[in-house]
């Protein structure tokens, strides 16, 4: 026992002070996160939204993350990361003390558009600073240790929100999340500043940068990803329903399972990350692993009799979240040019955001017409056509660097 935890530590050694205190403000963040996995049932349950209506709440949601997204990847390459990240952590608090008084449905569509429109300008900036913050050599360890501090959040968020509404109800949520919000951003001007970060001019410079619109390749990944985020975000929408509606669980229960996902990302996904990374494989192949268990994982949500297959389907999505999206991560820093990286990483993130603006309202609405089995089915092929264009981008890779010249410059891992 001793020797696991002695070998789980060590996965931990060698990242930066900085990258752990950006580790501890995500996680303080995203403790606090805990309305938008309940978003659904807090809209339908407590609001008496129909599920339509919801949907459409959902896909504002989804419109704002991607305007958010490309503002913050724009806003980082003009004002900086560290900025970004403050303004986006102080405002959301603030939004999400004004959100929990709102009830009518058009007003509620235009609160969480401006919501997620603040909170994700912070998600580029994240990455840059995570960037700029972090040795070249452990950028996937640093990546996975972000990702730790968030699902460690995510893990308790839910747990708790689950206790929150079934004491205080939904409103406590919203005070919470506001309140975590802004004690982040309060941390971060103690903790952190920009005069800190590691000079990134030790990377190899990119004459003429190619834009990343321009880039095929990168282009062909961020729609596999995007395809991929529309599996993946059922989750976090149309599963808690399917739990309620066809296995009969409550609010307690759900969270609990949610909680589930983000205790086996901490346990797991750092010594997994860290034992893949030693592999040398590449990022692509790992992200096309993780996609394929997610895949998986809605194949075996046919199996309605048996309450303990959504337990199963919760581990077999967890690993293959914790395979794909670190990997997938360190593809689109690795892919990201000097100079622009605010741009790369800005539509990284509006890749998700667009899995927002079609995912839930899909699932919900395929949900309510044709039933759970058929969203399933739907998924399953969304899985087979983002694992088609990840082969394509894989292929490119290998073309890119057979053309290559021999060079002593070190070269990108992708």
């Amino acid at each position: 026992m001793k020797l696991l935890l002695r070998n789980y530590i060590k996965t931990f050694e060698g990242l930066s002070r900085e990258i752990w205190w950006l580790a501890l403000i995500t996680l303080i963040n995203r403790t606090g996160a805990m309305v938008i996995p309940f978003l659904s049932l807090y809209l339908t349950e407590d609001l008496s939204f129909t599920l339509a209506d919801a949907s459409w709440v959902m896909t504002a949601y989804g419109l704002g993350s991607l305007f958010g997204s490309w503002a913050g990847g724009k806003l980082s390459n003009i004002i900086g990361y560290y900025k970004v990240i403050l303004l986006s952590l102080v405002f959301t608090g603030v939004n999400f003390l004004w959100v929990m008084h709102v009830q009518s449905f058009w007003l509620m569509c235009v609160s969480f558009f401006i919501l997620i429109a603040v909170a994700d300008m912070g998600r580029p900036a994240f990455f840059v600073a995570l960037s700029a913050y972090s040795k070249p050599e452990n950028k996937t360890r640093s990546l996975t240790l972000i990702r730790l501090a968030i699902n460690l959040g995510f893990s308790m968020g839910p747990a708790v929100g689950g206790i929150l509404i079934a004491t205080l109800g939904y409103e406590a949520l919203f005070y919470v999340d506001g309140i975590t919000c802004i004690l982040a951003g309060v941390l971060m001007t103690q903790t952190l500043h920009p005069r800190k970060a590691r000079e990134m001019d030790k990377e190899v410079p990119v004459n003429n940068p190619l834009p990343p619109q321009k880039d095929t390749q990168y282009i062909l990944f961020l729609v596999a990803l995007a395809l991929f985020g529309i599996v993946f975000i059922q989750y976090f929408s149309t599963v808690p329903l399917f739990y309620k509606q066809v296995h009969n669980l409550g609010e307690g229960s759900i969270g609990l399972i949610l909680a589930l996902n983000g205790v086996l990302i901490v346990l797991l996904e750092m010594p997994l990350i860290a034992w893949m990374d030693r592999k040398k494989w590449s990022n692509i192949k790992n992200t096309i692993a993780g996609l394929l268990l997610t895949g998986i994982s809605f194949l075996l949500l046919y199996w309605e009799s048996w309450v303990g297959i959504v337990i199963i389907g919760m581990i077999v999505a967890t690993i293959g979240e914790m395979i794909s999206f670190p990997f997938s991560n360190k593809y689109a820093l690795d892919r990201s040019k000097k100079g622009l990286q605010g741009s790369y990483m800005g539509l990284y993130s509006m890749a998700f955001s667009i899995s927002h603006i079609f995912g839930h309202s899909s699932g919900m609405q395929i949900t309510e017409y044709f039933g759970y089995k058929t969203t399933w089915s739907f998924l399953i092929v969304l899985t087979l056509i983002a694992w088609a264009l990840l082969y394509i981008v894989q292929r490119s890779i290998h073309k890119e660097s057979l053309k290559e010249p021999v060079s002593l410059e070190p070269k990108l891992n992708t």
